[in-house]
């Protein structure tokens, strides 16, 4: 790959778009894909005026289903990929599907049945794949050995060894001992082949539903965690770069203090970085994998943006977030570094949480745009940050109703407490919006977004819909019943497209016409 890439030109002209996970598209496998919902989403999207759709990380979920705490930083989740299109090809042939939730994800189902179906999809592929799209496969492979090869072969031993961590496996093998790992390279070389062939596939999905987007004028806002999983091709490939004990267990986790979402902080887990390993290499390791990540998007939010400034370590025996402390970062070097190599790659920062001065220094010595919600705007006085009002004159701010952190707005709105509720409806009616019943509460505050000063308005398609406390996506601190919404197809209406286009073009966030270049 080059050193430098050019970027498309996606300016934050005023503008708006929408917050939706690819796994939240309806249709009959289980999860959402990359086939023709992906499509119709983004149809509808353009008739709506749309500029922008935002996802969740698109790596592939591990235990706990968080796209948050992906097998790896680098690759892409084949969960995602449409059966319907390998039956088109001819890859898969008679498949049946048995009936699953239509508006939930059932991560545990989606595992027993997917896994073995993409088997099938590839051997079919081996027998009827085309020359050109073997050599294809071919090249791909070649082009991104710096980091297939790893995942496809961590992701091998993980089926080989029935799914354990990696800290568990044989020490010759979890320590990556080279005739112990050239061994299980021959050894398991069809297994590493298959998930070759799921990455490989994707990136050809994923790049075609890109250009779709882009015909309709509309870009991609990607997310990247500031940390990777434990169990990860990129911890057990690269201990080096972790504080990690002889056996490769983390020996201290990430996480937050406690704050508005739980009262013992987070404790993610996490392993921390090794910060003077990655910058005695140059920060190459974060560097090739932001520029993975413009390969997927046109503008990528960095997740916890303050842990470049300093994160809270948490000791590894620690059982909650609360005993940790905050420790320097060198994030004015890194974002430097990316900076120098990527041509001033497009970041929006997430500067949510515990925000310092440093924090906000460092943001704006970089130019780089911050976050605002407006679910947070009303508790506290009228110098909160995230009221309209104070958003800063130069409006580097992308404002967004609620995040999938976040409750819906109604269900946000419907259990605030009552001095909150009043003080909304008070903003809201000075602004010339009404807000009477609780089931006004997401297009008030949709309004509120798009008519503020910040660049980019960005809305979860929950709010768009006025949906409740059952479509929210994910309960921080909470550990299972998260990532699982999906929306129902009928709710996705013209009418709906409609309303949301008349107030981008009353609010002079129409986006133009022409396909994104």
């Amino acid at each position: 790959m080059p050193d430098r890439l050019s970027y498309p030109a996606m300016e934050l002209r005023r503008s708006f778009g929408v917050v939706l996970h690819p796994t939240c598209f309806p249709g009959q496998w289980g999860i959402g894909t990359l086939g023709r919902q992906a499509q119709d989403f983004l149809d509808w999207l353009a008739a709506a005026g749309a500029r922008w759709w935002q996802v969740l990380p698109l790596g592939p979920t591990g235990y706990g289903d968080s796209p948050y705490q992906s097998f790896s930083a680098f690759a892409w989740n084949p969960y995602l990929l449409d059966p319907d299109e390998l039956v088109s090809r001819g890859w898969l042939r008679g498949e049946t599907i048995p009936p699953s939730a239509p508006d939930r994800v059932d991560f545990g189902w989606i595992y027993r049945t997917r896994w073995p179906l993409l088997h099938r999809a590839y051997a079919g592929f081996l027998r009827h794949g085309s020359r050109h799209e073997k050599r294809d496969l071919g090249r791909f492979v070649r082009s991104e050995k710096d980091w297939l090869a790893d995942y496809a072969l961590f992701m091998a031993l993980k089926a080989h060894l029935r799914g354990e961590a990696w800290t568990a496996w044989p020490a010759d093998l979890a320590l990556r001992r080279p005739r112990s790992v050239a061994a299980a390279r021959r050894a398991l070389a069809e297994e590493i082949g298959f998930h070759n062939w799921t990455q490989w596939w994707f990136h050809r999905a994923w790049t075609h539903l890109r250009d779709y987007a882009r015909e309709r004028g509309i870009g991609i806002i990607g997310d990247m965690p500031i940390f990777v999983a434990h169990d990860s091709a990129d911890v057990w490939a690269h201990p080096e770069f972790f504080q990690l004990d002889a056996r490769g267990n983390p020996t201290v986790v990430a996480g937050v203090p406690p704050d508005y979402f739980s009262a013992t902080g987070q404790r993610w887990g996490n392993p921390l970085y090794r910060w003077d390993a990655l910058e005695r290499d140059g920060f190459r390791w974060w560097i090739a994998r932001l520029r993975q990540a413009l390969r997927s998007c046109d503008l990528v939010r960095l997740d916890h943006f303050r842990g470049l400034e300093a994160y809270w370590e948490i000791p590894a025996s620690a059982p909650t977030a609360i005993h940790g402390r905050w420790i320097k970062a060198p994030g004015e070097k890194l974002l430097f570094a990316l900076q120098s190599a990527l041509g001033g790659a497009p970041i929006l920062a997430e500067d949510l949480g515990v925000i310092t001065p440093e924090v906000e220094a460092l943001r704006d010595r970089f130019g780089l745009p911050g976050m605002r919600v407006l679910q947070f705007a009303f508790a506290g006085g009228d110098d909160n940050p995230h009221l309209p009002h104070n958003y800063p004159d130069h409006g580097r701010i992308v404002v967004y109703t609620g995040t999938h952190d976040n409750d819906t707005t109604l269900g946000w709105f419907q259990a605030a407490p009552p001095e909150e509720r009043e003080r909304a409806r008070t903003y809201l009616a000075h602004h010339g919006i009404a807000l009477e019943r609780d089931e006004d509460a997401p297009w008030a505050l949709i309004h509120l977004a798009l008519e503020s000063t910040a660049q980019l308005a960005m809305i979860p398609l929950q709010d768009v819909l006025g949906l409740d406390s059952s479509a929210r996506m994910n309960r921080p601190a909470s550990p299972s019943g998260n990532w699982s919404w999906r929306y129902n197809r009928s709710r996705l209406t013209e009418g709906v497209a409609r309303s949301l286009r008349a107030v981008a073009a009353a609010t002079r966030r129409l986006a133009p016409s022409d396909p994104v270049r």
